[in-house]
């Protein structure tokens, strides 16, 4: 069975695709652009097999940084207990001073961050005014309410960080230097950014081989898990570095079949069972009963068969109603006639008996 680390990339493919993206965007360059600085992302974008279970953040470390040492970066910090705001400043700046650290270009203590930073205004100046930000894990959970959703929707939330490691500084470093994948349970796509596009060739190909193995290893997936890898900037398409094997196809669906399995099983149980009553049965039983489906068949069969000639009936019916209308009035036209005959017969027999009654009697 293929296991999820054997994502093996060819070195010598990667460099074509990184150089070939770099001369297209050195073509794209204009006379505007050439005065400002117009170096781009190179991100690195994972299909996955399958759509995640669980949403997920990957802290990837690279080998070469891709922010420039002339960025600001906030820091947010505990409240330290018996001391003020300002002495908390001071306490975090003397720290990283002592560890070596010195990117850091603010230190925000969480106290000055909810009183001062409270109205709106102040949140859109603090976000504008640094490139990133970086927060002490023990007060991360905590800002979400304090710094609203401008942070999040531009993408810079903050970083955690151990202030109490005893490598501070490596570990600042590598929060600073390095990138972060974020997955999602409602797609198989992500996208990590690696490098510049004003970087050498070799260190993006450096980047790309980091950031792909950690990836790889750091993802809740059992099983193959990548797809396919591409690179792209923000304005090119997406050139391929990596396609999977058909051979993984058919892990992913045998690792999917059990599920089917465990239905068709209940399925054929539950035939068996339709056959063992059947044959409990007694033969004579078993005869009536297929005596009583084959009647039940045979009258079905007129209801779902259509009639060959549905014209001829109705042609039969109709001339027989006729005849009964015209046969109806005939006897009721005759009773009439000897109603009226009787009539005048008696009309008549009683003009006559008045008539013998005038005439005189001859003696």
């Amino acid at each position: 069975m293929a296991d999820k680390t054997e994502v093996v990339l060819d070195r010598t493919q990667v460099k074509k695709a990184v150089q070939a993206l770099q001369a297209f965007l050195k073509t794209k360059s204009t006379r505007d652009s050439l005065l400002l600085d117009d170096t781009q992302h190179i991100s690195l974008l994972f299909t996955l097999w399958k759509v995640p279970k669980q949403a997920q953040t990957i802290r990837i470390p690279l080998p070469h940084g891709q922010r420039p040492d002339t960025e600001e970066i906030c820091l947010f910090t505990k409240d330290e207990p018996n001391m003020t705001a300002e002495q908390t400043q001071r306490f975090y700046k003397k720290l990283l001073e002592e560890k070596g650290v010195k990117n850091i270009s603010e230190i925000i203590p969480y106290k000055v961050l909810r009183t001062e930073y409270k109205p709106y205004e102040a949140k859109r100046r603090l976000l504008g005014n640094f490139d990133l930000f970086l927060s002490d894990d023990r007060v991360r959970r905590l800002l979400p309410s304090h710094l609203g959703k401008h942070f999040y929707e531009r993408k810079k939330e903050p970083l955690c960080v151990n202030l109490q490691s005893k490598h501070l500084a490596r570990d600042i470093q590598r929060v600073i230097q390095g990138t972060s994948l974020k997955v999602t349970n409602k797609g198989c796509c992500c996208m990590a950014r690696v490098a510049l596009s004003s970087m050498a060739a070799d260190d993006v190909t450096d980047n790309i081989e980091a950031a792909v193995k950690t990836a790889v290893a750091k993802l809740r997936m059992k099983g193959p898990v990548m797809k396919l890898i591409h690179i792209k900037s923000q304005t090119s398409v997406a050139l391929p570095i990596y396609t999977s094997d058909l051979s993984q196809l058919s892990v992913v669906k045998a690792a999917d079949k059990p599920k089917e399995k465990g239905g068709a099983a209940k399925k054929r149980a539950k035939k068996k069972q339709t056959q063992g009553t059947k044959q409990t049965d007694t033969p004579a039983e078993g005869k009536g009963k297929e005596k009583k489906v084959k009647e039940e068949e045979e009258e079905e069969i007129p209801q779902l068969v259509p009639i060959e000639t549905p014209s001829k009936k109705p042609k039969l019916e109709k001339p027989l109603k006729k005849k009964q209308l015209e046969k109806v009035p005939k006897p009721a036209a005759a009773k009439k006639g000897t109603k009226a005959q009787s009539k005048m017969a008696k009309k008549a027999g009683k003009t006559e008996s008045k008539g013998k009654r005038k005439v005189p009697k001859v003696k």
